[in-house]
């Protein structure tokens, strides 16, 4: 008993003293990257950006289901960011509330007859509305498919633009929000395919018309636990990955894509828990696979702002959901392994050590997909556990 408790408590140290130097050197990193992002931003006129007719058009898709009495207000919020050549694409994921009628009747909206040509897998579009009162705007009404997944790809198959902007509804964008996730992509257009950005908690403060006035702590300690978490998760441990192109997810709530290459994936995964996960590891291994030059980028600015939840029920659901979605989204690339052991031996040395020089990557032949060793093995299920 006695060598087991030594055994133990050698393992708890040395896991520990590792655990603490990751998120110390990550630190180190996020430290150094923010500084040169604050220079970065110097050089740039977001300005300039907004009046450029050379700046690359965007489709924002934004979901929605049950939104009646939000829905105005979020539209609006909209159409009124700061961009040159945008795209409002509103799916209305078989609501069965007065979303689609709130909308036809603040935006006047008529039927037309586009072409629609499902790329990606979503359920049946039953109209496609466009808007008299803002020619941007386009309403995409369709059957309910049971997930925020099946409603992106709905967007998806209807845009237009060569890069999409995922958000939530609910959710509440800074005014230049697209001008500064933009500035990735205009500095490499041809490497960079994806960038995210800092999703900040909206509890506490105050907001008048959907636009946010003054931004506040919240009240309850079960939310400013949350801001922290946010901060750090953010802040610290995606700006860091970023650095080594190690990414392994873009929160669903605001992130920009490059629109051909989510539909090379394939899209959304309609039965994937955690899509924003999955999405992110697919165009990974998507790119990995055909030996493409390619970075997914993290924005460390504040650009979307969110409601988390107020108690303990709400937040034991959300984060259950959240656990689940990963272990799906592990089970998943752990099957590039040879076996499921030698993948979980790969994640526990990974989540031991912390390394920053490792990836995933598999063969695509039939079969059982064989494991091919590269500088960066399994940085898909490393980066996992620092990034969330």
């Amino acid at each position: 008993m006695i060598r087991f408790l030594d055994i133990a408590n050698h393992t708890l140290f040395w896991y520990y003293l590792a655990s603490n130097f990751s998120y110390l050197m990550m630190l180190m990193i996020a430290l150094k990257t923010s500084a040169a992002h604050q220079r970065s931003l110097e050089s740039h006129r977001l300005n300039w950006i907004n009046d450029s007719p050379m700046a690359p058009p965007i489709a924002i898709i934004a979901p929605a289901h049950n939104e009646e009495s939000s829905i105005r207000v979020a539209v609006r919020n909209l159409l009124e960011l700061d961009y040159p050549e945008l795209e409002i694409i509103v799916v209305n994921d078989g609501s069965e509330d007065r979303t689609l009628e709130e909308m036809r009747e603040e935006f006047r909206l008529r039927l037309v007859r586009a072409v629609y040509i499902p790329q990606v897998k979503s359920a049946p579009v039953r109209g496609l509305y466009r808007s008299d009162v803002d020619a941007r705007l386009l309403v995409v009404d369709k059957e309910a498919g049971g997930s925020k997944a099946d409603a992106v790809n709905a967007g998806l198959n209807a845009a237009n633009s060569p890069y999409v902007c995922v958000v939530d509804a609910d959710s509440v964008l800074e005014r230049d929000a697209l001008l500064r996730i933009m500035v990735p992509i205009l500095e490499d257009p041809k490497r960079v395919v994806a960038v995210g950005g800092i999703i900040r908690v909206l509890n506490g403060s105050e907001i008048r018309g959907g636009t946010l006035r003054r931004v506040r702590l919240p009240r309850k300690s079960i939310e400013v636990i949350q801001v922290i978490e946010y901060l750090r998760a953010f802040l610290i441990g995606r700006e860091a990955w970023a650095q080594g192109n190690m990414l392994t997810i873009i929160s669903g709530a605001f992130g920009l894509f490059r629109t051909d290459l989510v539909r090379a994936v394939g899209g959304y995964r309609s039965n994937s828990i955690g899509e924003d996960f999955d999405l992110v590891a697919r165009l990974h291994r998507h790119l990995l696979d055909k030996g493409v030059d390619y970075q997914i980028r993290f924005v460390p600015d504040p650009m979307c702002w969110t409601e988390v939840p107020s108690d303990l029920k709400s937040l034991g659901r959300q984060r259950q959901r959240w656990q689940r979605g990963y272990w799906t989204c592990y089970g998943q690339i752990a099957t590039c392994f040879s076996g499921r052991a030698t993948a979980g031996l790969a994640v526990l040395l990974c989540r031991t050590c912390g390394s920053l020089s490792c990836s995933l990557r598999c063969s695509s032949s039939r079969g059982s997909p064989p494991l091919f060793l590269r500088p960066r093995l399994v940085f898909l299920a490393a980066s996992f556990f620092f990034s969330s």
